[in-house]
């Protein structure tokens, strides 16, 4: 297998690591020396971080050397490090007045002994070393980089303790400042407790000058960053969350894992293996047998376990165990437990077993977990010892107790597992050493497990087990468990979005069970049906059916099912679930799914709740609602399910909504580890904040949802991001497409939406709206033809979806916002800018979406310019420029500072000093750097900020001081007293 280098990999997931050791080079440069010892595994980005720097350092004109220390045993080549410094030095013309002017310093450059020749001459060296660094750094800023401190050799460790506790970091009195700064790294997994560097570092981080940065592994989320960026070519969603999860934070385990990413994903880099394997094969051969032995048994394990499967007395077991973890192989835990420090280290002595001494260990750790009485927590590292040790029966066994287990433990995805992993085994295991009990067959472990596969939230995989349980029933097959498969395939198709498939299974399912004698299996079977049709726009059929069933279902005491048809009558009578009749069936059928202990119809409960007040306009009613369910689900183990899902992403778009971004976006990071891959939707909303704030990275997350098989939500969301950025961009051809894609993938589902066609043509016509301005400025008519003709294309198309609801009702809050606003591009578009009806728009988004609403503020505004009516027009823009500000929406910032310019509203708005709003103290750092003329990247790098949080200052600053530049900003600053002139150096 060819190996991809990573000539460069990218610096991520480390800005605050960075920015703190670019302060402390801030520093140095303004006379405070300042040293950094810099920890972190092997491989988890010392290096690169470090690379980063020196870099920065040396673009600002700062004089960087960096020294290596070598693992060269224990006698290495002493001052190595410094030997290497010094030789770079030598090698450059610049340098050779001040090498010359320390002559003790030169005998390090062709030592190959100890060149300080006794206590005087060492201390003579050392203070000459001290020496020629405190003149370069006179010179010029000066950073010394000290690399794998880990290997340093004893004499370079006492130079080092020497430089920072006596030599450079101290400035003399009266004496000039020492424009230094050291970072040495070193790793802190290879620090075992007699290492000779552990009490050097315990001196050093004592000292004033001297702090500890410590990098720990990456969240996951960066991860799957690092893994996207090393490469152009496409990776999986699965493939990267493997990579992930195996990397654990890691970025070289990551690196490596890419480059084996199919060749053989399962298994460990054959380099990154024998790396790893060299750490192990330091130990003793009994500590080399008990890894072994606790690999067997996973990431964890217990003492007395171990003790018994490795055969060793307890003594010899605890001399191992204490090695292992001086090396920092593997780490105490809680309850007598041993740990592996990383995964990849257990992987990769597991795979270096002997396929023997492999089944070996399985077999003894199956036999003592079931000596100990079979515990169902235990039930799944039964299995697992079991099957790899060949025996098949005790598997099945163990596997189908572990699957009850997850069961009740609320773990679908768990139970999904061990189902599937007994189906596999089923036909392996002869026939009379299988589990007997009743209901336990391939079908029937099938059925259940597409049950959990939608409560794991993988419902494509669901649809292909109830399709595999159909297809395994015969034409004698029981009735009722025929009904069964097929009702149950058809809400799994629901779940899809395969409606026609969908209506056609229920209906088969209602027509093989009599609905006399009543029977619960065909109560659900016509419940499922009613949702199916409905879905259809079968309105009446569902209505009959659902009045029928539900008499049913009180007739037989079954509370679920008389709450799943509540459910749907609530949609399809009445005014529906908005309605207070819709309400008051949604109240029961949660209460009687809550007592019934049915937690999905609970939750289609709790979602219909949500949406209903989510589409009165209702958003901070909302709220509590969706906290509490999303509360329920987690407890019930069903967040991953379809509901909950749906209801995580009304949770986020709610936020979004309202204007509370952070919020939004802190929601989405938090729920990004439980998410399933076909949930990515679910943090949808947070693509819609990060996309306004200005994040490249929106699009490419957008479009990786597009990804794998067809999700409704997803396709959804990807084509609002992706309509809206070409919006942005000023782009309406692919603005258009985009929509058009967009809805020819959602088919029916936009019809069911049609809140989805009018958005989608909304955004649409903002750009189509510009190219019509543009158009008519430049007297191009074809041009304008055209654009009027795409913009009155596009708002019909919008009317036409915006008329009814998927009921038949007229559209809530938000649909009919955004019909205000298409009609207002529209008007823009064909006869100019009309400010009624961009006022009529904001008015409309007043139900809460503030974002929106600043949006059309901005438009009317230019309407108002366009007819003169300036101080209008300065109103809107203020109230827009104060939203964006807030939200931290630097494009829509960036849209309205030009309007300001380009329609001098400044000077329209200009207020009483007395009257101007406050600077925030950020805000006075900033003002403070602008007037010493610093650009936003500058400002950003000296307060720690990004480029855009520095924009987002400058232009609030702006805004306040009524300036249309940033010189005009600095004038007014100074005559009304907010600044002071800097004093000049003395003469």
């Amino acid at each position: 297998m060819s190996q991809i280098v990573f000539s460069s990999p990218p610096l991520i997931g480390r800005d605050e690591e960075l920015a703190r050791l670019l302060g402390v080079l801030e520093r140095a440069r303004g006379g405070e020396a300042r040293a950094v010892l810099v920890a972190g595994d092997a491989g988890v980005g010392k290096t690169r971080l470090l690379d980063e720097v020196t870099g920065r350092a040396a673009r600002t004109g700062s004089t960087v050397v960096t020294g290596h220390c070598v693992d060269l045993g224990d006698v290495g080549l002493p001052y190595l490090p410094f030997t290497e410094i010094l030789g770079v030095l030598a090698a450059d013309a610049r340098f050779a007045s001040v090498l010359a002017a320390h002559p003790a310093v030169e005998r390090l450059l062709g030592a190959g002994t100890d060149p300080a020749g006794g206590p005087d001459g060492r201390l003579r060296l050392f203070e000459d070393v001290a020496g020629l660094l405190a003149e370069l750094a006179a010179v010029a800023p000066l950073l010394l980089v000290l690399e794998d401190l880990h290997w340093a050799d004893q004499s370079s460790r006492d130079l080092l303790r020497f430089l920072l506790s006596r030599g450079v970091l101290q400035r003399p009195g009266g004496g000039p400042e020492r424009r230094l700064a050291v970072l040495a790294s070193y790793r802190a997994d290879d620090l075992h407790r007699r290492h000779p560097l552990r009490p050097l570092l315990a001196e050093l981080v004592r000292l004033p000058a001297v702090e500890r940065l410590e990098l720990r592994p990456l969240p996951d989320p960066e991860v799957a960053r690092l893994v996207r960026a090393l490469e152009d070519r496409p990776l999986s969603e699965a493939v990267v969350r493997g990579i992930v999860a195996r990397a654990e934070g890691n970025a070289f385990y990551a690196q490596e894992l890419f480059a084996a990413a199919g060749a053989d994903a399962g298994g460990v880099p054959s380099g990154l293996a024998d790396l790893l394997l060299i750490r192990v094969e330091q130990l003793t051969e009994t500590g080399q047998q008990v890894l072994r032995t606790a690999a067997v048994a996973g990431r964890r394990v217990e003492h007395d376990l171990l003790r018994e499967a490795a055969g060793l007395p307890e003594e010899e077991l605890e001399a191992a165990l204490r090695e292992a973890v001086g090396r920092q192989l593997l780490v105490p835990g809680d309850r007598d437990t041993y740990a592996f420090r990383h995964a990849l280290t257990r992987e990769a002595v597991y795979a270096d077993l002997l396929p023997g001494e492999r089944s070996r260990l399985h077999g003894a750790y199956a036999r003592l977990l079931a000596a100990r009485g079979g515990a169902p927590e235990t039930a799944a590292e039964r299995a697992h010892h079991a099957r790899e040790s060949h025996d098949l029966p005790g598997a099945l066994a163990a596997c189908l107790e572990a699957a009850d287990h997850a069961r009740r433990l609320g773990a679908p995805a768990e139970e999904l597992r061990h189902l599937e992993t007994a189906l596999d085994l089923w036909s392996s295991v002869p026939a009379g050493a299988r589990p007997s009990a009743d209901g336990i067959a391939p079908v029937t472990l099938t059925l259940r497990a597409s049950v959990a596969a939608v409560q794991a939230g993988d419902s494509h995989r669901a649809v292909s087990l109830t399709r595999a349980a159909l297809a395994e029933v015969g034409e004698d097959a029981d009735s009722a468990l025929a009904a069964r498969i097929r009702y149950t395939l058809a809400g799994n198709l629901i779940s899809v979005d395969r409606l026609q498939a969908a209506f056609r299974y229920s209906s088969e399912a209602l027509a093989l069970i009599p609905a006399e004698p009543p029977s619960p299996t065909w109560v659900w079977a016509a419940a499922t049906h009613v949702v199916a049709a409905r879905h259809l726009g079968a309105d009446e059929t569902a209505l009959s059916i659902a009045h029928r069933a539900l008499r049913v279902a009180e007739e037989l005491g079954m509370a679920d099912a008389r709450a799943d048809l509540l459910i749907s009558l609530a949609n399809l009578e009445g005014g529906g679930r908005r309605s207070a009749e819709g309400q008051e069936r949604l109240r029961r059928a949660r209460e009687l799914a809550r007592s019934a202990g049915h937690g999905p119809v609970e939750m289609r409960a709790l979602f219909n709740q949500a949406i209903s007040r989510l589409e009165a306009g209702d958003l901070q009613a909302c709220l509590p609602v969706l906290a509490e369910a999303l509360e329920r689900a987690r407890r019930t183990g069903l967040l991953s399910s379809p509901y909950p899902l749906g209801m995580r992403y009304l949770q986020l778009l709610v936020l979004y909504t309202l204007g509370r971004w952070d919020e939004c976006l802190s929601a989405a990071a938090e729920a990004a580890s439980v998410l399933p891959a076909t949930g990515a939707f679910a943090a949808g909303p947070a693509l819609y904040a990060a996309a306004a704030r200005g994040d490249a990275g929106a699009v490419e997350r957008a479009e990786a949802l597009l990804e794998g098989p067809f999700n409704w939500m997803g396709t959804l969301v990807a084509g609002i991001v992706l309509t809206d950025a070409a919006a942005l961009r000023g782009d309406p051809e692919t603005g258009e497409e985009r929509m058009r894609a967009t809805l020819a993938a959602l088919g029916d589902g936009s019809e069911r939406r049609p809140d989805v066609t009018v958005r989608l043509a909304a955004l649409c016509l903002t750009a189509v709206a510009d190219r019509a301005v543009e158009a008519r400025r430049a007297g191009d008519a074809p041009a304008l033809r055209r654009w009027a003709d795409t913009a009155t294309e596009l708002v019909e198309q919008a009317r036409a979806s915006a008329s009814r609801d998927e009921e038949g009702r007229p559209q809530g809050p938000e649909g009919q916002a955004w019909l205000a606003r298409a009609e207002a591009e529209w008007a823009t578009a064909t006869s100019g800018p009309d400010p009624a009806a961009w006022e009529k728009a904001v008015a409309a988004f007043a139900y809460g979406d503030v974002y929106e609403q600043a949006r059309c503020r901005v438009r009317w505004a230019e309407a108002l310019l366009a007819v003169e009516r300036r101080a209008e027009a300065a109103e809107q823009a203020r109230a827009a420029r104060a939203t964006a500000a807030t939200l931290g929406a630097a494009p829509l910032l960036e849209r309205i500072d030009v309007l300001t310019r380009r329609g001098r509203l400044t000077a329209a708005t200009a207020t009483d000093p007395a009257g101007a709003a406050p600077l925030t103290a950020r805000e006075q750092d900033v003002l403070r750097l602008l007037a010493r003329g610093r650009s936003n990247r500058q400002i950003g790098e000296e307060l720690f900020i990004s480029v855009k949080t520095a924009s987002v200052h400058v232009s609030n600053i702006l805004a306040k001081l009524g300036a249309a530049s940033r010189t005009e900003a600095v004038a007014v600053a100074y005559r009304r007293g907010l600044i002071a002139p800097e004093p000049t150096g003395a003469g």
